[in-house]
């Protein structure tokens, strides 16, 4: 499933650079204001931090949420006291887009995280061309002399790397890397099957002084209440917001959890 999806990323990748070559995403990258410092803003506090969402759909669970106004979605994050907003901008299954992310930086003013299957330097570019302020690289996707590349790439742009880990040779390979912000991630991204309980088991591994994420498996407040339990600082949400009905009740909710 990763392979198919990193594949399909990179190909779209392809198809975007023949209408946009690399240098013109270049000089758009250049010509950005400087990228907010997402890693001050994912940083512990007396209450779980939480980084909301924009997500249509998933391999796992198919159409989650139509989403006709991305920004729109967005300010209700920023009301209900989201820290970043990630934004799946992976097309085939995700149904998501680079114009999806651009709304949203257009939109609020806190940080905003490029999500998708990153694996070259187009699109770190591309990433900061649209305006994010953190790029997700997926340590289970990259071979280390990619994924030093590309963090270094992400740093030397004033971005934030967020550095998703799903095993203890991963976190251990993010560590080594010296990222700063570390996610674990309890979905397993070869089968989608999901462990609540890997965050706790690796969140260990992570210095002290690293921004641990943990993402996937939140439902609901005894799900945030459980990681924050296990050490993180700050918890990814998608599907429970975008599903729920009232996203600033439920970040509200989230937010509460110390």
């Amino acid at each position: 499933m990763l392979d198919g999806l990193v594949a399909g990323a990179l190909a779209d990748a392809a198809r975007r650079r023949e209408a946009r070559p690399l240098t013109a995403v270049e000089r758009a990258a250049l010509d950005r204001a400087p990228a907010l410092d997402a890693r001050a803003a994912l940083q512990r506090d007396a209450t779980i931090k939480v980084i909301a969402e924009v997500k249509r759909a998933s391999p796992s669970r198919g159409a989650l949420a139509e989403i006709r106004d991305p920004a729109q979605l967005a300010r209700q994050y920023a009301q209900g006291g989201a820290s970043a907003i990630s934004v799946l901008t992976e097309e085939r299954r995700f149904g998501g887009s680079l114009a999806d992310l651009e709304a949203v930086r257009a939109a609020v003013g806190i940080p905003v995280l490029r999500k998708d299957f990153i694996a070259e330097p187009y699109q770190v570019l591309e990433a900061r061309a649209a305006g994010a302020d953190l790029v997700l690289l997926i340590v289970a996707a990259l071979e280390d002399p990619v994924l030093r590349e590309l963090h270094a790439l992400i740093l030397e742009l004033g971005m934030t790397p967020l550095v998703e880990t799903h095993d203890a040779d991963e976190v251990r390979r993010a560590v080594d890397l010296g990222a700063t912000v570390i996610g674990v991630n309890a979905r397993d991204l070869s089968t989608f099957e999901l462990d609540r309980d890997l965050f706790g088991r690796l969140a260990p591994s992570i210095p002290d002084d690293t921004v641990r994420i943990a993402e996937s498996a939140v439902s609901g407040v005894a799900d945030v209440e459980h990681y924050r339990r296990a050490g993180a600082d700050v918890v990814l949400v998608g599907e429970a917001l975008v599903t729920g009905g009232d996203p600033v009740a439920t970040l509200s909710e989230f937010r509460a959890v110390s």
